[in-house]
């Protein structure tokens, strides 16, 4: 399975970003996907993940700012990013698996490359 994110930029406090990505190859071995972020001297973390049903699953610090959702006919997730704040700031990267527990606690078995958000104060 291979993971193409992309939307990642430069915004200022309180703006918005959306973040897509799109899985391909062998997309019947997955069935969860999300994302996470790092950010300078942190570990990484979970943001958000969504299972092929529409299950969700924010983290504490994203809930009712971020939304996150996913296109099956495309195979892509998306990352609506609103109200965002500095400590936002960080490497996103998408997740895919199978299971949305696995997904959710540790990642899932594939990861795309990371996509730059910095929030400006």
């Amino acid at each position: 399975v291979q993971l193409q994110a992309s939307g990642g930029g430069l915004v200022q406090a309180g703006g918005s970003l959306r973040l897509s990505c799109a899985a391909s190859g062998s997309i019947f071995s997955i069935n969860a996907m999300g994302w996470y972020r790092q950010a300078p001297g942190k570990q990484r973390e979970l943001v958000a993940a969504i299972t092929s049903g529409g299950s969700t699953n924010y983290a504490d610090s994203v809930k009712g700012r971020f939304t996150i959702s996913r296109d099956n006919a495309k195979n892509t997730v998306y990352l609506q990013m609103n109200s965002l704040k500095p400590e936002d700031t960080a490497v996103y990267y998408c997740n895919a698996g199978w299971g949305s527990i696995v997904v959710v606690t540790t990642g899932g078995d594939y990861w795309g490359q990371g996509t730059l958000v910095t929030v400006s104060s």
